[in-house]
C-alpha cells in the first residue's frame, strides 16, 4: 500500500513539473488566446445550421409584467428581462457577427426609455446593422384562440409604431412560438397582411407533428383565408420540437449541457466530441427538413440573463464546426433563414384552415383555456369595444397634446392579448394585475369620452368656439344593473339626459335597458316626442348579485334599491349620437308601461308562447323547457331545446396523471342540470319585449328575451358560485339542441373573422386517433358557431371568447364557466379556482353573460351573424347628465353624426379603426365583413367614399399602408416573396382596386381589410 502511494504521488509531482516547465499536456500544444471565427455565412453545398439567439419573455404569467421586467418576486421564478436586455446588448457589442432577435415590445419599450442617449445611439447601430432584429414586434406575443382580430391588430400596431418611430424598422417575420394552437387569422391577417414574409411557431398537435416529421412537411405555405387565397399566403415553419435548442445545447449559467472545453491545460477537453454532437443533431434535423437549411432556436423562456454564457459557446461551435467542415454553422435570424428558404426555390406543401385544437399527448387537449377566467375574458372584450369608441370620440373632438387620452387603455389592452393573459392561464395575482391595468386605462379613457361628448353636445356660438361645460357620467357596472345616474331619477324637477353614442358607421336601433328606482318614468326623444318604454321587474337573484358585487368592486353597498329595469327603443345615427330625456311624468297615468308578470301553471302538455313580433318561442309549462323556435316572417317552425350540464374535471388519479386545469380540458363524466323548483318559469310581457325567467338551482339561472323588433333570442345566463365542496371540479356547459341533420359538421369563427368548417372526430391533415372525443372536438369561439342542413341553419353568437363544439348532430355546445381543484401540470402551478372576496369572506366567482340564438333558412344566417356580431362587439355607449326643465336640450346639440348625413357605410363593411395619431395623421381601417360565397348579396366587392366618411373635413392626402400602418402597401406588395406551392393550381384572387384619387373611393373585396393614413386640411373643422 505504501509503495503504491509513493508511486502515485511521484507521478503527480513529475506531471506538475512537466506542465509547469513546458506549458503543455501530453500533446505538446500550448494554451493560448483563441480568436474564434464567427464570420460564417451561408454555404450553398452544405447543411447550414442557422443559430437564432432568442429569449421568450412572457408579458406576465407566474409573475406580473413589471415583476418579470425588473426581477421582482423571484421566489416564484428567477427571471429579470432587464438583465436579459442589458446582458445581451453588451454581448452584441463585443462581436459584430453575433445576432439576437427580440419580440415583446412591452418589455423592450420599458428598457428603452431607461437608456441614456449615448446608449440609444449604440443600440440603433445594432439594429441598423442587423445584429439586433425585432421579430413579430407586437407589444406581446398574443394568444390566437381567445383574442378578437381587432385587438390583435391594435396591439401589433402599437408595437410596430414604436419600432418605426424609434428605429425606422419594419418587422419581416412572425414569431408565435408559444401560443397553444394557431388560427387562420394569424396566418393571413396577422402575417401576410402585415407584410411579413414568414411565420414560425412551435406548438402543434402531437399526432400532426409526428406525421409532418415523417413526411418532411413541417414547413408549408399557409393560406389562412379562402377568400384571399394566395394573395395573402405566408411561408410557415414549425419547429421539429419545442422553441429551445436540441438536447445538449442550452447554455444558461445553470444549464447542464456540456460546454465546449478547448483549453489544453484543463481536463475534459472535448472539442471533437461536442462537434460530433452538433453534427449529429444537425443531420437529424436535416433529415426531417426540406432544403439544406435548418434553424436552431438558441434560447427559451427568460434566457440570456447572463448572455455571455450563450454567446461564448455559440462562438466556439461556429468556429470548430466550420473547421470540421461537415456542416456549416452561422449566426442567423428568421429573416435570413426565410430568404435562404426562398432562394432555394423549392416547392412547398399547402396548408389551409388552422392548427386547432392542440394536444401534447393523448389525454391532454389544450381546449380548457378557451373558457378559463370567463369574467376576465368578458372584461377584455368590453374594454376593447370601449377603446374603439373612445378613439373615435377623441378624433371627433380633436386629440389634445395634454390631458386625458386613450394611451393607458391601449397599453393595457395590448398587454392582455398575451398568450398567458386573455387565455386565462396566468396565476391569480397576475390576473388581478392585468385587471388593475385595464381599470386604470378605462378611468383615463372615460374622461376622454366624457369630455368629447361634452364638446360635441355644446351648441356652437357665433365665434365658432364651443365651451364644453357639461358633465357626463357613465355606468361601467351596468352589466350588474348598477347605474347611480339612472337610479337618481326623481320628481324634483330634474330630468335625466341620456346621450347614446353609436360607434358603428351605420344607423342602428336597439332597446336600451337601465335600472330605475321608481315606476313613474317617462321617456322622450330630443324633439319632445314620447317614446314607448317598458318597466321590467328586477328579480331577487339580480338584486343579490348586484348588491354583493357592487360592494366587492366599490367597497360600499348601493345607496338605493332599484325596482325596475327601464327599457326603451333608441336609435342612433352612424358614428354619432342621439339624446333621450327621462323624467317623472306630471300627469297620473302617463309614463312607461309596467310589464305583466305571471307564473304559468298547467298540465304536462301545456305550453307558453312569448314574443310580440315575428319571433315566437314556445316553452313547456310543466318543466320550463324550450321546445320550439317560430319565425312567422320566414315561415320557420323548428324543434329547439336549451339545457345545462356540467363535466366533472378529471383529477389525474388514474393511469394517466393528467388532470383538467387552466389549460387542459379532460372531462370525466357529464351530468345534466335540471330545475329543482316547483314553478320553474316566470313570464314577463310588455310592448317592447318579453322575458322568461328560469332558476335551475341556486347557482344557475337565466333570462330569455324576445324583442318585438328582432328575430333572434337573447339568453342572459348567470352561473356561480360553482359548488366544489364535494371535492370535484366542474365545467359548466349549455346545449342548444335541434333536429337539424348536420352529419358531424359545424362551423366556428377564427378570431371573429372567417368561419371554418369543422368535422367531428376528423382532421384534414392527418388520420385522427380519437382519444378524447369531447375535448378533442372543442374549438375556440369569439364571434359564433353554426350548424346547418338542407332546410335550416342555426346560429349562436357569444359576448366573449369561449370554447364550444357540436358533439351530437343538430346540437351546439358552449362551455360557460370552469372551477377546478387540480393543476394540469403545464407550468402555472396553481388551480383554476376563482373567488370574489368582501373583507376576507370569499365565495366562488359568479359570471353573467349572454348568448344569442337565431334560426334561418340555409344561406340566410350570415347576414344576421355579421350584422348583429358587429353590434354585440360594439354596443351603444351611454352617457348621462341632468337638466332642469328643458334647459339642456334647448342649449345643446342633441343629435350628431361624424359622417355625411346622406351617407352610411355599405352593410358589408365596418369601420374598425378611427384614431388620430400624435403626428396629426388619422389612422383608418375598413373591413369587409363577409367571406366569398357566404351571402348571395353581400359577398361582393364594396365601395366606400372617404370624403363622405368625414363630414366637414377636407382630405389633403391619403396613403394606403400595411395592416399595422408601418409601411406603404405598394412597397409591401412590390417586395412580397413569391412561393411555389406543391401540386396546387393557383386560383386567381380579385382584391379591391387602388384608391381612386379623384373620388377618393376605396374598394374592398370579401374579407379584405384596408388601412389608410389620412391627412386633413388643418383649416377645415369637423364641426
Amino acid at each position: 500500500m505504501a509503495i503504491n502511494s509513493l508511486f502515485f504521488f511521484s507521478f503527480i509531482f513529475i506531471f506538475i513539473l512537466f506542465v509547469s516547465f513546458t506549458g503543455t499536456v501530453i500533446s505538446g500544444r500550448k494554451s493560448t488566446y483563441i480568436a474564434y471565427n464567427t464570420t460564417a455565412s451561408i454555404v450553398t453545398d452544405k447543411i447550414n445550421v442557422h443559430l437564432v439567439p432568442h429569449s421568450h419573455d412572457d408579458v406576465g404569467w407566474l409573475k406580473t409584467v413589471d415583476q418579470y421586467y425588473f426581477g421582482g418576486n423571484n421566489t416564484i421564478r428567477g427571471a429579470c428581462v432587464q438583465n436579459v436586455l442589458d446582458s445581451t446588448i453588451a454581448s452584441l457589442f463585443e462581436d459584430k457577427n453575433r445576432k439576437f432577435i427580440y419580440v415583446e415590445m412591452a418589455f423592450f419599450e420599458r428598457w428603452w426609455r431607461q437608456q441614456s442617449d449615448s446608449m440609444k445611439i449604440k443600440v440603433k447601430d445594432l439594429v441598423n446593422s442587423g445584429q439586433l432584429e425585432f421579430i413579430n414586434g407586437g407589444m406581446s406575443m398574443h394568444d390566437e384562440a381567445s383574442t378578437h382580430y381587432i385587438d390583435l391588430i391594435d396591439q401589433t400596431t402599437l408595437g410596430h409604431r414604436f419600432i418605426k418611430e424609434e428605429f425606422g424598422q419594419t418587422p419581416r417575420v412572425g414569431w408565435q412560438i408559444d401560443p397553444f394552437g394557431h388560427s387562420a387569422v394569424q396566418a393571413y391577417l396577422l402575417g401576410a397582411e402585415l407584410g411579413f414574409d414568414s411565420l414560425f411557431f412551435a406548438r402543434m398537435d402531437y399526432q400532426d407533428r409526428a406525421k409532418r416529421l415523417q413526411e418532411k412537411t413541417l414547413e408549408v405555405i399557409w393560406q389562412g383565408s379562402k377568400s384571399l387565397g394566395s394573395s395573402s399566403q405566408i411561408f410557415t415553419g414549425i419547429f421539429p420540437r419545442h422553441y429551445d435548442p436540441p438536447d445538449g445545447f442550452t447554455f444558461e449559467i445553470n444549464d447542464v449541457s456540456p460546454p465546449i472545453q478547448d483549453d489544453y491545460l484543463l481536463f475534459d477537453y472535448n472539442v471533437q466530441e461536442r462537434v460530433n454532437d452538433f453534427v449529429a443533431a444537425a443531420m437529424a434535423q436535416a433529415n426531417v427538413t426540406r432544403t439544406n437549411h435548418i434553424m436552431w432556436c438558441m434560447g427559451t423562456d427568460f434566457r440570456y440573463q447572463y448572455a455571455n454564457s450563450w454567446f461564448r459557446q455559440m462562438d466556439k461551435f461556429i468556429h470548430y464546426v466550420n473547421q470540421d467542415g461537415r456542416v456549416n454553422a452561422l449566426y442567423s435570424t428568421p429573416s435570413i433563414y426565410t430568404d435562404a428558404k426562398h432562394t432555394a426555390s423549392d416547392q412547398w406543401p399547402l396548408k389551409t384552415d388552422d392548427f386547432f385544437p392542440y394536444a401534447d399527448h393523448p389525454n391532454a387537449y389544450w381546449t380548457g383555456y378557451f373558457t378559463s377566467r370567463p369574467s376576465f375574458k368578458r372584461y377584455v372584450r368590453t374594454l376593447s369595444a370601449y377603446y374603439l369608441a373612445a378613439r373615435q370620440l377623441e378624433f371627433l373632438k380633436g386629440r389634445e397634446s395634454s390631458g386625458p387620452n386613450t394611451d393607458a387603455l391601449a397599453d393595457a389592452l395590448a398587454i392582455v392579448q398575451h398568450h398567458d393573459a386573455v387565455s386565462g392561464t396566468q396565476r391569480q395575482h397576475v390576473a388581478a394585475d392585468y385587471a388593475l391595468r385595464l381599470s386604470i386605462g378605462y378611468d383615463e379613457a372615460e374622461k376622454v369620452v366624457a369630455s368629447s361628448l361634452a364638446f360635441l353636445t355644446e351648441s356652437q356660438l357665433n365665434t365658432g368656439w364651443r365651451n364644453s361645460s357639461a358633465t357626463f357620467l357613465q355606468c361601467p357596472l351596468l352589466n350588474i344593473s348598477y347605474c347611480p345616474a339612472s337610479e337618481a331619477i326623481s320628481s324634483h324637477g330634474k330630468s335625466l339626459v341620456v346621450v347614446i353614442y353609436n360607434p358603428l358607421a351605420w344607423k342602428r336601433e336597439e332597446v336600451v335597458r337601465i335600472p330605475v328606482t321608481t315606476e313613474r318614468v317617462l321617456v322622450k326623444d330630443s324633439s319632445g316626442k314620447e317614446i314607448e318604454s317598458q318597466l321590467l321587474p328586477v328579480q331577487n337573484g339580480t338584486l343579490s348579485m348586484r348588491n354583493y358585487h357592487v360592494k366587492a368592486y366599490t367597497g360600499k353597498s348601493p345607496s338605493k334599491a332599484i325596482k325596475y329595469m327601464l327599457a326603451f327603443s333608441a336609435s342612433a345615427p352612424p358614428l354619432g349620437f342621439s339624446t333621450y330625456i327621462i323624467s317623472s311624468p306630471e300627469q297620473i297615468g302617463r309614463g312607461s308601461t309596467v310589464s305583466t308578470v305571471s307564473k304559468p301553471e298547467g298540465g304536462a302538455n301545456s305550453t307558453i308562447e312569448v314574443g310580440q313580433g315575428a319571433l315566437k318561442l314556445r316553452f313547456k309549462a310543466a318543466d320550463g323547457r324550450l321546445t320550439h323556435y317560430i319565425n312567422t316572417r320566414s315561415q320557420i317552425t323548428t324543434f329547439t331545446q336549451q339545457s345545462y350540464s356540467y363535466y366533472t374535471g378529471n383529477d389525474g388519479s388514474d393511469k394517466d396523471p393528467q388532470a383538467s386545469g387552466a389549460y387542459v380540458f379532460r372531462p370525466n363524466n357529464t351530468f345534466p342540470i335540471k330545475s329543482k323548483n316547483q314553478a320553474p318559469l316566470t313570464v314577463v310581457r310588455g310592448p317592447l319585449l318579453d322575458e322568461v325567467h328560469q332558476e335551475l338551482n341556486p347557482w344557475i339561472s337565466q333570462v330569455t328575451r324576445v324583442y318585438k323588433g328582432k328575430e333572434h333570442a337573447e339568453v342572459e345566463f348567470k352561473v356561480g358560485p360553482i359548488p366544489v365542496d364535494d371535492g370535484t371540479g366542474k365545467e359548466i356547459i349549455t346545449k342548444i339542441t335541434s333536429d337539424i341533420k348536420t352529419n358531424g359538421v359545424f362551423y366556428t369563427d377564427s378570431n371573429g373573422r372567417d368561419f371554418i368548417k369543422r368535422i367531428r372526430d376528423f382532421r384534414s391533415d392527418w388520420d385522427l386517433q380519437v382519444n378524447q372525443p369531447i375535448a378533442g372536438n372543442y374549438y375556440p369561439i369569439n364571434l359564433g358557431i353554426y350548424v346547418q342542413d338542407n332546410s335550416t341553419e342555426q346560429s349562436v353568437l357569444v359576448d366573449r371568447s369561449l370554447g364550444g363544439s357540436s358533439l351530437v348532430d343538430g346540437q351546439i355546445e358552449l362551455m360557460l364557466h370552469r372551477r377546478l381543484i387540480h393543476d394540469d401540470m403545464r407550468g402555472v402551478g396553481e388551480v383554476l379556482n376563482e373567488t370574489v372576496c368582501i373583507t376576507g369572506d370569499c365565495e366562488g366567482l359568479t359570471i353573467q353573460g349572454k348568448i344569442y340564438l337565431r334560426i334561418d333558412k340555409p344561406g340566410e344566417g350570415a347576414r344576421w351573424r355579421r350584422t348583429v356580431g358587429q353590434e354585440i362587439y360594439s354596443p351603444l355607449l351611454l352617457a348621462f347628465t341632468e337638466q332642469d326643465g328643458d334647459s339642456w336640450t334647448n342649449s345643446h346639440e342633441t343629435t350628431f353624426s361624424g359622417i355625411d348625413p346622406s351617407y352610411a357605410l355599405p352593410e358589408n363593411v365596418a369601420l374598425i379603426t378611427l384614431e388620430e395619431l400624435e403626428s396629426g395623421q388619422v389612422l383608418v381601417r375598413l373591413a369587409h365583413l363577409y367571406e366569398i360565397d357566404e351571402d348571395k348579396d353581400y359577398s361582393v366587392k364594396a365601395s366606400v367614399e372617404l370624403r363622405k366618411l368625414f363630414d366637414g373635413k377636407e382630405i389633403y392626402k391619403v396613403t394606403e399602408t400595411s395592416l399595422s400602418a408601418n409601411q406603404e402597401r405598394a412597397k409591401v406588395e412590390k417586395r412580397r416573396l413569391v412561393w411555389r406551392v406543391e401540386g396546387h393550381e393557383e386560383k386567381k384572387v380579385s382584391r379591391g382596386g387602388p384608391l381612386d384619387p379623384s373620388k377618393l373611393s376605396v374598394e374592398l373585396a370579401p374579407m379584405e381589410i384596408r388601412t389608410f393614413l389620412i391627412e386633413f386640411d388643418s383649416g377645415v373643422s369637423i364641426i
